[in-house]
């Protein structure tokens, strides 16, 4: 049966790729060590490929690479979210997938280099359905408002003593206030602020690296925090921000998105930036918040 290739170096995907003949489909799955939802995608991926027989020369072949360690081929391949699936043939890209919903993966790589055929739906778990009850395990029916004791609940009203019928839930929950304020603050430490992995002169992840390009292009300056340097922080942003990658973009400290998100508001609007803008394009960069243009307000 066949494997995944764990790919260590930009050198060695090159060799492979080039190994390849070129009817043979190339698996390219992008993940991070960190994101639990790669954790996932690769047993998928372990499990599709087992399901395709060995040969030589290969049909296909199934590759990993850790997007971050291997900035120059994401950035290549445009990857932006992990996980993210590509399928590729001679050089020619045939299908991305960007997610970690197995049967969308499943169905690309079918798709383009059949079915592996020997593990039913190649193995990967079935849909799960409901089970109805046995006769003798049913409860007897009970008409709308009415108790299993046959009490009627149509005048109930609860009272002061009555516990709550739900915790009080936030998307904050488990933080605690003392993090929550510090992440306020934050957030609207300059005008736009970056959480990003390293530094803008030496980002530590390709994402990172793409996402202050963007900005120094468009000439923005902003602030940052290095989230590799207090994990306080980090844990907390993905709560706080609801998002569970970095970078992540605060623009008047409200919550943009990632590189992705980034992306898709520039292609929307080319002048997204615009209020922020403080330095000629291709010169934006570092700068202390009150050296960081503020938005225009409107006046009356």
């Amino acid at each position: 049966m066949s494997t995944v290739t764990d790919i260590p170096s930009s050198s060695a995907f090159t060799s492979h790729i080039l190994s390849l003949p070129s009817s043979a489909v190339a698996i390219i799955s992008f993940y991070t060590p960190w994101a639990a939802p790669c954790a996932q995608m690769s047993l998928v991926l372990k499990t599709l490929a087992s399901s395709y027989p060995a040969e030589d020369p290969p049909i296909v072949s199934f590759l990993s690479l850790d997007a971050e360690a291997l900035p120059d081929i994401s950035e290549s391949y445009d990857v932006t979210a992990v996980p993210f699936l590509v399928v590729q043939r001679d050089g020619e890209i045939l299908e991305k997938v960007s997610g970690s919903d197995a049967s969308k993966v499943r169905d690309a790589v079918e798709r383009h280099a059949g079915s592996g055929g020997t593990t039913g739906k190649a193995g990967l778990p079935p849909v799960l359905e409901a089970e109805s009850r046995e006769p003798d395990e049913q409860q007897p029916a009970h008409t709308n408002g009415e108790a299993a004791d046959g009490s009627n609940l149509s005048k109930y009203v609860p009272s002061a003593k009555d516990p709550a019928t739900a915790p009080e839930m936030s998307s904050t929950l488990g933080q605690t206030d003392e993090i929550q304020t510090r992440l306020q603050e934050l957030v609207k430490a300059a005008p736009v602020m970056l959480f990003m992995k390293g530094t803008p002169s030496a980002p530590q992840c390709g994402f990172s690296r793409t996402i202050v390009g963007i900005l120094r292009q468009k000439g923005v300056r902003y602030g940052f925090f290095n989230i590799l340097a207090d994990e306080e922080v980090r844990s907390g942003m993905k709560t706080f921000s609801d998002w569970p990658t970095f970078p992540q973009l605060y623009a008047g400290g409200e919550f943009v998105g990632g590189l992705d998100i980034v992306k898709e508001e520039l292609d929307s609007n080319p002048e997204f930036f615009g209020p922020y803008v403080a330095a000629p394009k291709g010169q934006g960069g570092m700068a202390a918040p009150d050296a960081q243009t503020q938005p225009a307000t409107a006046s009356a």
